[in-house]
This record gives structure tokens, sequence and C-alpha cells, in this order.
């Protein structure tokens, strides 16, 4: 079997220094905002070019907190793309703001920055761009529409840790998970909030921690959402080789690109000018993608789905009353997609497997 991600191989890399590190943490019982906590938040900030991290309890909290930092008013609503996974709108309801969709990119699928002007309303207070499968969606655009309509900008980063993009606004405010499948990822759930200005990263702060800086003094409202010392000590020994690890996604990207450039029926991802991608994903689009994705596994090839049923049409989002054909670009493209094996440690021999299968399926 080719696994989609490798998880025990990235491990292999690490576990010498990870379990010295649990060693540490458990010699010295520093648990909860250990110093391990505090050194990831600085070398993440400096990894990711802010002058801020706030580390949270997983990637869907830090979104929430992220706009609960921003300070919009209670029930505004919130721009975000209909090509996402549930935990972008989940956060909105959870911040007390509502999420209204706009449709995807028909070549990148990531945010379409017209949809998105069309959705702004007097009501609109933010946009949440979702930089998706490795991509940072076009933040020179949306970040155009934010400030001609005066919205807050707060990026949904959880695909794309080390991405960069020509010519992009610098990070106002910025939510990424750790959750063990991404391109650094904790051994359990873990997040981080990323933040230019110190009163926001303040404010992230309080919320992550009962809204207290110090201990029973309780100044804002918050909840429990700290970034666990034990999964900082994983992050920092990863984060040391994400860059070489992101690097390997692109060599393996190139080679899909070289082994599926020809393969009648595969229509491979888009790349937008000036994006330099971390490929968290590889998605293809295939006619007869249920079909397909059977084949796949039949052959011992663990292809996945990213995602099958768009917002608008999950049971839990009924209430936004969107339906069948509002977002037709993500409706056509959640039949089609299928996301390939990708990780850093996937070899061309694996690659030349799943490149066979996948031909071999479609036709």
């Amino acid at each position: 079997m080719i696994p989609f991600v490798d998880l025990r191989a990235a491990h292999a890399e690490v576990e010498e220094e990870v379990l010295a590190g649990f060693a540490r943490v458990l010699r010295d019982t520093a648990f909860v905002q250990g110093p391990d906590v505090a050194a990831f938040e600085e070398e993440f900030a400096a990894f990711s070019g802010v002058a801020h991290c706030v580390g949270v309890g997983n990637g869907t909290d830090a979104i929430e907190i992220a706009l609960r930092a921003a300070g919009l008013p209670e029930g505004a609503e919130v721009v975000i793309p209909a090509n996402t996974f549930v935990a972008t709108a989940e956060a909105v309801v959870r911040a007390g703001l509502r999420p209204v969709l706009a449709d995807a990119d028909p070549e990148t699928l990531l945010l379409d920055p017209d949809a998105a002007a069309a959705a702004v309303t007097p009501r609109t207070a933010a946009i949440v761009p979702v930089h998706l499968y490795g991509q940072q969606a076009p933040m020179a655009a949306l970040q155009a529409l934010a400030d001609r309509h005066g919205l807050a900008v707060v990026e949904d980063a959880a695909q794309s840790q080390g991405s960069q993009q020509a010519g992009r606004p610098p990070v106002g405010l910025a939510a990424t998970s750790f959750y063990p499948g991404k391109n650094i990822g904790a051994y359990g759930e873990a997040g981080a909030v990323l933040a230019a200005s110190a009163e926001a990263a303040r404010a992230a702060r309080l919320l992550a921690s009962h809204g207290s800086e110090r201990k029973y003094v309780h100044e804002s409202f918050g909840f429990n959402s700290r970034l666990d010392t034990l999964q900082a000590v994983v992050l920092r020994a990863k984060l040391k080789r994400l860059a070489a690890w992101n690097e390997r996604r692109r060599e393996a990207a190139d080679r899909y690109a070289k082994l599926l450039g020809g393969a009648e029926g595969v229509r491979l991802p888009a790349v937008a000018p000036g994006n330099v991608p971390v490929w968290h994903l590889y998605v293809v689009r295939v006619a007869e993608r249920d079909r397909v994705l059977d084949a796949l596994r039949e052959a011992g090839v663990q292809a996945q789905i990213h995602y099958p049923v768009p917002i608008h049409l999950q049971p839990a989002f009924a209430g936004l009353g969107r339906g069948p054909g509002d977002f037709p670009v993500t409706e056509a493209a959640a039949g089609e997609i299928l996301s390939l094996p990708m990780h850093p440690h996937l070899t061309p021999e694996d690659q030349e497997r799943v490149a066979e299968a996948l031909v071999k399926a479609v036709g």
C-alpha cells in the first residue's frame, strides 16, 4: 500500500530529538506553557516572517481566536470560500459571526476575488482567504477589496506553511493548524495565530487562556486553548526540517507533472502566477472520480478527496439558505477532485506506481 501521508517516516527523522525533549519536559514538569512553547512561538514567527505567534490548541480554535482578536461586530458577515474544509465556516459561527460563501476560481480552486466582491454587503466585516492545497489565495486582489470596504482580513493558512507569493501584502492576522498530516504536524491537535501587531497578539493570547495574563485575574472573555508543551517539542523538531521537507514536496509535485502531463483525462493542478506552493495536497481532476478512486485503492494507492461536499450542501449549514447550483465551480470540482499521495518521503518509484494506476483507472 502506498500511503497518502507517511507519518512514520517523518517521525523517524525527529524521533531522537523528540524523545529527548519529552524527557526534558517530564523532568521539569513543564506541562502547560513551558519554555518549549515560547521557543516554538518565536521560531515559527521568524519562519513565517511575522512579528508574533500565539500557540493554541488546534487549527479551528486558531481561526476563531483570530476572528475574535480582530474585534469584529457581533453577528457581522464574513466572506469565506465555498471550497474549504468545514472548520473555516465553523470558526466563523463560533466567533458569533455569519459566514457568507463565495465561489472558487475555476483554475486554482482558490477564492475568486470577483466572487468575493459580489458577496460583500453593508453587513460584511471581514474576508477569510483560505490558502488551499499549499498555495496562497490571491492576496493582493483580496486585500485591495478589503481596503475598499474597510474589511478585516484573517487568513486561513492551515495548508500553506512556508508558501510564498510575489507581491503579496504582509500578513496582518492569520491562523494555522498543526494537525498531524499538515506540512508541519504535531502528534495530536495544535494550532497557532500569527499577528503583525502586538495588540492583536495580546488579544489572541488572552482569548486562548481564559482572558488572563495573571493567575486569577481575567480581564476579558476567553477559553482554554493553549498549545501543549509536548506538542511544542514535536513542532520545534519538525520546524528545523520544514524548509527541506517542503522542497521535497515541490520535487514530488514536479515529478507528478512529468508523469501525468500527457495523460488523457487527468487535469493537473494549476499554480497561480507568482505563487510558490508547498504542495500540502496534490489535487488532480478526473471524470467519474468515485470509480477512479475505488480503482486506485484496489491497486494499493491511498488517494483521498478534499473535499467531497461543499459547505453550502452540508446539513449543518442548511441555515445559510444556499443550495445546489449556487456555487457552480465549487460544486463541479467537488465531483472531480482527487488528492494523490503527497508527503516529503514519497519515493519516485511510488509515484510511478501511482501514475500508472491513475492512468489505467482513467482509461
